[in-house]
């Protein structure tokens, strides 16, 4: 399976106290947990399970995904910014893995 890449569309700049939209994508293989491989043993459920969304170190959004997510799950939120800095973004998956990105954003 290839690693799971996510994707992010957020603006570099707003003005203070602007909402801001923000678009979230991970391409990410998902696995039920229901199928069964060539011996007919169970392949293990693997989702994304979680997501959280920081600025600056501070939490701006998080979900708790459930199973009957899609592959490669699309998220779409609204953060209120008034500081210039970093929004850093992190999925989680069953058994611990986590993914995450980087997107700086000017406010003036």
């Amino acid at each position: 399976m290839a690693t799971p890449r996510p994707r992010v569309k957020a603006p570099s700049k707003a003005s203070k106290g602007e909402v801001v939209t923000i678009k979230t994508l991970i391409s990410h293989k998902m696995e039920s947990g229901q199928r069964k491989d060539k011996e007919g043993n169970i392949i293990p459920r693997k989702i994304i399970n979680g997501f959280a969304c920081t600025l600056n170190g501070n939490p701006v959004f998080s979900c708790d995904i459930l199973p009957a997510i899609s592959a490669n799950p699309y998220i779409e939120f609204h953060a209120k910014v008034e500081e210039s800095g970093e929004f850093e973004f992190t999925w989680t998956e069953d058994g611990g893995a986590t993914y995450s990105t980087k997107s700086a954003i000017t406010v003036s």
